[in-house]
């Protein structure tokens, strides 16, 4: 399994080649994704990254939500998802880090 991003489609536009064909893309704001668990084999049996996107006010999230986001000392989020990664590429990531489009290769 590998680490991943959590978006939100921005729109649609279109990269002409050298030789003039146009190819179409989309565009993803992939801004603001932000680590708030790292979970390990020893304690939850498996190994994943929990990873938060976006912004949402706190008096918008539940309690339980709110503590789960102060445990991890980020801001809540209004998208949570959980990635599979193996854990040692999970111990090199901590809560609060911030995964950017920088961390990943052309063509991964």
């Amino acid at each position: 399994m590998s680490l991943g991003l959590v978006g939100r489609k921005v729109g649609m536009m279109r990269i002409f080649t050298e030789d003039g064909d146009s190819i179409p893309v989309t565009v993803l704001d992939v801004s603001n994704n932000r680590v708030t668990q790292i979970k390990t084999p020893e304690v939850d049996g498996y190994s994943a990254v929990q990873v938060a996107y976006g912004q949402r006010r706190a008096s918008r999230v539940t309690k339980a939500a709110a503590g789960h986001y102060a445990k991890a000392g980020v801001e809540a989020g209004t998208v949570l998802k959980e990635f599979r990664i193996d854990a040692a590429k999970a111990a090199e990531l901590k809560a609060g880090d911030i995964v950017a489009a920088s961390l990943f290769e052309a063509g991964q």
